[in-house]
């Protein structure tokens, strides 16, 4: 599936960095294939348009802001947040500013310290992170960067348990015991919620993490998938620990994505530190990383096309993409993939001819 063709994904929010990132003046992102730019209006809420001056297309994330309007840098037209273009300054006060100039403004929020936007009319609010505020837990921000990968693979290897042994050799995985537990899943109106307890290896390094000095531990999981591209992963352990990660996987084109982080923890900094949980979990999720940077990002939808097998701790995975394809039909369209595309034809060679 590519993205980027696929119309009903540009209605769902999406993380794109954090909201302090605007402190210095509009920032520029690519979501969904579309040039955006965020900025902070003048109660610090942020605001976002298409990255271009209807006047002669510079990119307005060149510009500045003035109270709450982004600010063209390259003749100062100045536009709203609806997208209206509300001051032409070569013009003065003697002239009207021509109807119809105006930039496509865009769904955005802040919401757990993150810029969020949605591209078209959202058919769900941002998911809940029910942790968030709330007494005896911390927010961590553990991770924010661009992969060469896409969204699907990240959700799907979110939930599959078989790859632990093998990709997460050099942390938790256990190459000796290879055999994955099973999911207990549950599909929602949101996508699943898929409950396990998995026995891990607990190196010396992760004790403070676990709260446990035992060679192995038991997570006890209530993980959650939201469509499109978010997912839960809470984690207790008996030592009464909750180890909550969300994640949201941003797609910036068909071929790369921003990871987004959050961890919510209910123990204290003297527990374990702020650092030690983001080296470890970075470490972590880096493991992940190299094998999905080596995958194809055009992920097979519909498994009747028979282009990847399965196997049976895959059931997550294939439900995920069921339920994608279900959005896709409810909303008229089909899954585009790479070889589905019309293939591009060349100009034809122009020949001159010598006198």
């Amino acid at each position: 599936m590519l993205v980027t063709r696929q119309p009903v994904l540009r209605r769902f929010w999406y993380a794109l960095f954090p909201v302090t990132d605007l402190d210095d003046g509009p920032k520029p992102f690519t979501l969904l294939g579309e040039h955006i730019v965020v900025w902070k209006k003048s109660d610090g809420s942020p605001a976002a348009a298409r990255d271009r001056c209807c006047h002669r297309t510079a990119r307005l994330s060149k510009g500045w802001v003035e109270g709450d309007h982004i600010v063209c840098g390259y003749h100062g037209w100045q536009y709203d947040c609806s997208g209206a273009c509300v001051k032409i300054p070569q013009l003065g006060t003697e002239h009207k500013i021509p109807a119809g100039a105006r930039i496509t403004a865009y769904h955005c929020q802040a919401r757990y310290g993150y810029v969020w936007v949605a591209l078209d009319d959202p058919l769900r609010d941002i998911p809940d992170f029910p942790e968030d505020g709330q007494p005896g837990y911390r927010r961590i921000f553990q991770l924010y960067e661009t992969w060469r990968s896409t969204p699907m693979r990240l959700m799907e290897n979110s939930f599959d348990n078989s790859h632990f042994s093998f990709v997460h050799k050099g942390t938790f995985g256990d190459l000796d015991n290879p055999l994955p537990s099973t999911y207990d899943i549950e599909e929602t109106d949101y996508g699943f919620e898929a409950r396990q307890s998995v026995s891990i290896l607990n190196p010396p390094q992760a004790h403070d993490v676990t709260g446990s000095t035992e060679a192995r531990v038991t997570r006890h999981m209530v993980n959650r998938y939201y469509l499109p591209f978010c997912r839960r992963m809470g984690v207790s352990y008996d030592s009464g620990i909750d180890h909550m990660v969300y994640n949201c996987a941003t797609p910036i084109d068909d071929e790369r994505m921003v990871l987004v982080q959050w961890l919510y923890r209910n123990d204290t900094e003297q527990d374990c530190s702020t650092q030690k949980l983001i080296d470890w979990d970075t470490r972590v999720t880096r493991e992940d990383k190299d094998i999905l940077e080596a995958t194809d990002h055009d992920v097979c939808m519909d498994t009747r096309r028979k282009e990847e097998f399965h196997m049976p701790s895959d059931k997550p995975g294939l439900i995920i993409r069921k339920q994608i394809l279900a959005l896709l039909a409810e909303h008229g369209e089909q899954e585009v993939f790479r070889s589905a595309l019309p293939p591009i034809v060349a100009a034809p060679a122009r020949h001159t001819q010598e006198a």
